[in-house]
């Protein structure tokens, strides 16, 4: 595929994307009687970008042929235990610190309650994953190493166009009461530090993705990730002492970020090594 048509897609694949979320708000305020947090404005951010891909793939030039649709499960069993294992073996660490400090009351948390919750929740975050990991990874990680980016650079367009992706999601979509559950700040601050975290998730995320050159690790990935941290921390199974989230938030904390950072260039090292 030529650069100039290359480039020509991925733009319009921004654009789409970026404005996506918008879209869906402005359908929203005209159909305004719709559920919180699931509404078919929502639907519309989630689903949009994923249908530009396939009309760019289909009828723009794009073609299929690099979409790493194939699971190639043989030759990167390694890979799916590593993906499976990294958020809960992070959180993990991150709950042991955190009540060991006093940071993170562990009294409410019971296992055995929580793994039938995470099973439960995985199935559901696995399919809705697909749409997101078949987009950020699937195309727009797999276009721009065309262009042949310094990985820094890929890490930071991704990580960008991926979370700008997610303001309107934080600006409208997320109900109130689930960011004051993960910080006590307003919604744009709440974005700003979700842009902190998209970012160095994505050296993790795309990592994964270039040492499988499949897109289905990386959909486990995330869907362990919703399915652990999110309602560890929204549903109240952990208390987080007043004025620590910042810090030690399995969500958005500066100690796990710091993990997950490391986790990613580690990836990076193996790659550029094997």
């Amino acid at each position: 595929m030529k650069k100039k048509k290359l480039i020509r897609n991925l733009i319009i694949f921004t654009v789409i994307a970026i404005l996506s979320g918008w879209l869906g708000m402005l359908i929203d305020k005209v159909i305004p009687e719709q559920p919180e947090g699931d509404s078919l404005g929502m639907g519309i951010w989630l689903v949009l970008p994923l249908l530009a891909v396939i009309v760019l793939r289909s009828f723009a030039g794009d073609g299929w042929k690099d979409a790493a649709l194939y699971p190639r499960l043989k030759s990167n069993v390694i890979w799916y235990v590593v993906a499976f294992l990294i958020f809960p073996a992070v959180t993990a660490i991150v709950m042991v610190i955190g009540n060991v400090f006093g940071w993170i009351d562990l009294s409410g948390f019971n296992l055995s309650d929580f793994i039938p919750i995470f099973f439960g929740l995985l199935i559901f975050e696995f399919i809705k994953n697909i749409f997101e990991e078949s987009v950020w990874r699937g195309y727009l990680t797999t276009k721009l190493i065309k262009l042949n980016l310094s990985d820094l650079s890929l890490y930071l367009t991704v990580g960008l166009i991926w979370s700008v992706w997610h303001l309107p999601y934080y600006m409208e979509f997320l109900p109130e009461e689930v960011i004051t559950s993960v910080l006590p700040v307003s919604r744009f601050t709440f974005f700003l530090v979700g842009v902190l975290v998209m970012v160095v998730w994505t050296v993790m995320f795309v990592e994964i993705f270039r040492l499988t050159n499949s897109i289905w690790p990386v959909v486990l990935l995330h869907a362990v990730e919703d399915a652990v941290i999110n309602p560890l921390v929204i549903d109240g199974h952990i208390s987080i002492a007043s004025g620590m989230e910042i810090f030690i938030s399995p969500i958005s904390g500066i100690i796990p970020t710091a993990f997950y950072l490391l986790i990613g260039l580690w990836l990076r090292k193996r790659r550029i090594s094997a």
